[in-house]
Order: structure tokens, then sequence, then C-alpha cells
């Protein structure tokens, strides 16, 4: 078994692996280790951020524009009787948030926000079809001789 062992350092010691070489080795093996716990700690903490906030994802800009809609809401102290009811007369109590269009919001995921997003863009393209197909049956009649408006 041991007869084998001079030439088995010899070979570790050819390829860079004698005693030597351990410090080295040694070195760039905490190195690794530490690189690759960051980059795991990045990963797991962009699929599981605590944070809500603060995820590596990027967000879309509609999603930024409308980030005012969603701002944290100040709730009174429970002893501040005063304040309670003011607060309730504002209507700020769970659930009616009133929005800038005026009509009750109930709290959205992102999942349904990006599908409202994504309807009203295809309402608006279908506005500009419809009017520019409108325009151009306009204009083929005013040009055979009729008025239209």
């Amino acid at each position: 078994m041991f007869a084998n062992y001079p030439k088995a350092r010899r070979f570790l010691r050819k390829i860079g692996m004698g005693n030597e070489d351990m410090y080295f080795w040694k070195q760039m093996g905490k190195a690794m280790l530490c690189t690759y716990t960051l980059l795991g700690a990045a990963w797991l903490w962009n699929e599981t951020s605590p944070l809500g906030w603060w995820t590596l994802k990027p967000r879309p800009k509609e999603e930024k524009e409308m980030a005012h809609l969603y701002e944290r809401r100040k709730f009174p102290y429970p002893g501040d009787k005063e304040a309670i009811e003011e607060f309730i007369k504002s209507g700020g109590s769970l659930g009616t948030t009133i929005g800038p269009k005026g009509f009750v919001e109930s709290n959205m995921d992102s999942d349904n926000m990006q599908k409202q997003l994504q309807n009203k863009k295809f309402e608006q393209e279908a506005h500009k079809l419809w009017f520019r197909m409108r325009n151009e049956v306009i204009q083929e009649l005013q040009e055979k001789g009729f008025e239209v408006e």
C-alpha cells in the first residue's frame, strides 16, 4: 500500500498540490467558501426578503408611478378617543381607503395590479385603433363628397 507513496507525492508536487502549496489552497478554499456564502445569501434574500420594498427584482415603471397609493397609513394611539374618532370620520379605517378617483380600494397584490395595468394598456390601444379606423372612414367619405363630422 505504501510502496507507491513516494510516486504519489512526486505526482502531487508536480501538479501543484505539495506541502509547500497547502497555504495557497487553504486561502483559495476560504475565499470560495465566503464568495459562495455571500452569493447564496443574496439569492435567498431576493426570494424571501422580509423587506418587501427591497428585493433585487426590478419593478415596472407603472408600479413605481403608483407607489404613492400604497404608502403606509398612520393609525392613532388606541387610548386617544378624539384621534380615533377623527381617524374614523376621515375614512382611514381598514378597507375604506379612498383612492384618487374616488372609489374604495381594496388591498391589491402585485399580480392583480399587473393585470389591471395590462387591461388599461389594452383599452388604450383599442381606443387608438378605433379612432384611426374612424378617421380613415371619415376621410374616405369626405373624398367621395359626403359631409361627415
